[in-house]
């Protein structure tokens, strides 16, 4: 299914809604638009077996859906989905983990920076932005 761009527009504005006042309006794009990135190719990995880009379960957005609410969801996002995919796609290793979910200056510290965290997700998980 296409999407319509107000979707997708719909859905950049509620996550920069969310980041505002925690950082500097030009570093919304490094959060907001790698969770995008992430949806998408999960997205396609699900249904395209011969997908450039490898995906795996446990790298996915499906995995980072799971972490919400933890109140280490910054580090294992870091740690398991940007770096594992890093590790299985070379070509997206400067890309993807020179964002830092865990940083406290810019998302918050401890409960504020899941909940922050866990938002940004809910707002990608919506069936709007589903790319099958």
């Amino acid at each position: 299914m296409v999407k319509k761009k107000s979707e997708i527009y719909s859905a950049l504005w509620k996550a920069c809604d969310k980041l505002r006042g925690g950082m500097d309006a030009t570093q919304y794009k490094d959060y907001v638009l790698t969770l995008l990135f992430i949806k998408y190719i999960s997205d396609k990995a699900k249904v395209d077996p011969d997908f450039l880009i490898d995906v795996l379960a446990e790298c996915s957005f499906d995995a980072m859906v799971a972490l919400k609410g933890k109140t280490n969801i910054g580090e294992e996002i870091n740690k398991k989905i940007l770096q594992g995919l890093a590790n299985a796609n070379e070509c997206l290793a400067r890309l993807i983990t020179k964002v830092d979910f865990d940083d406290p200056e810019k998302l918050g510290k401890n409960k504020e920076r899941a909940d922050k965290i866990t938002d940004l997700i809910a707002i990608f998980q919506s069936d709007d932005l589903d790319f099958f």
